[in-house]
């Protein structure tokens, strides 16, 4: 079943007290790309993350967005500066002799100065964030896999009708065929009827004519393979694999064969389905740009 390149994916995993969440955005791209967003201490974890997105996913230019969520209270710790706390120490000890007052220097004094006292985060164990951001990211590969199968499925029964519609137009062109050479033949001896005024026509000579348009419009070649890439076309939706870019070539074959049965007609009818098998190919065509 086909896949589509289009989809959204998010996961969640706590270790601890810390939370991590990843959210995943997928674009067509002709290969797999793609772009990850870490927090700064998780960034050595940037070429794992790429790689378990590329082991899932064939195509697509994916945007991986993670977010480290930690509880105020458990996740930081204070942290004294304590050789600033001397220097303020020394500082007010200074003023104070300078101006002749006792000097009595507090802690609660010292503590209140800028940079003495402040919070950091608390150290991160790596690895078991590693594996949570993994396992996280195994969820959101998991739920953008569904939504892209779910599209998938509705690009398959759109692509199905359009080949319908295609074949069903050869099959008429096909059927028109002869009909062409037949009304190139009554148009010929008419006009070369017209012409003689009663002089006798080489009925050898109208026959040559007749078989050298007939070789010129000759169109069941074309028919043969367009036929044959509808076929393959099928079988590569049906099948299991990734298939975009295969696809992609096969609709460049089935347009190269429907131009040059338009190149070669000169029946208005077949013209008229030639140029409604054009649109629907083209149609094709951008529809497996959306295909995995």
């Amino acid at each position: 079943m086909l896949k589509s390149m289009t989809g959204f994916g998010a996961g969640r995993a706590r270790v601890g007290d810390e939370e991590f969440s990843v959210e995943l955005r997928s674009l067509n791209h002709k290969f797999c790309e793609v772009k990850a967003r870490l927090p700064r201490e998780l960034a050595a974890l940037e070429s794992a993350v790429t790689k378990q997105v590329k082991d899932r996913l064939a195509r697509g230019s994916v945007e991986v967005f993670i977010k480290r969520q930690t509880a105020t209270a458990a996740g930081t710790v204070p942290v004294v500066d304590v050789a600033l706390a001397r220097e303020y120490a020394r500082a007010f000890r200074e003023v104070a002799e300078a101006l002749g007052m006792m000097a009595e220097v507090s802690w609660t004094h010292v503590s209140n100065q800028p940079g003495v006292m402040r919070l950091e985060e608390r150290g991160m164990d790596v690895e078991s964030a590693a594996q949570a951001v993994q396992a996280a990211l195994e969820q959101a590969l998991g739920a953008l896999e569904r939504m892209r199968q779910v599209e998938g499925e509705a690009i398959h029964a759109d692509l199905e009708a359009r080949l319908g519609l295609i074949e069903r137009w050869s099959r008429e062109v096909a059927a028109l065929a002869p009909r062409s050479v037949e009304e190139y033949r009554q148009r010929l001896a008419e006009r070369v009827a017209e012409l003689a005024r009663g002089i006798s026509v080489d009925e050898q000579r109208l026959a040559q004519e007749v078989a050298v348009f007939a070789e010129r419009t000759d169109i069941a070649e074309e028919m043969t393979r367009l036929a044959s890439h509808l076929e393959q076309f099928r079988q590569l939706m049906a099948g299991s694999e990734p298939a975009g870019r295969r696809m992609d070539f096969l609709v460049q074959e089935m347009h190269r064969e429907v131009n040059t049965t338009g190149s070669k007609s000169q029946h208005a009818e077949i013209s008229s389905r030639v140029v409604s098998m054009k649109a629907e190919v083209e149609r094709i065509r951008e529809q497996v740009q959306n295909v995995e």
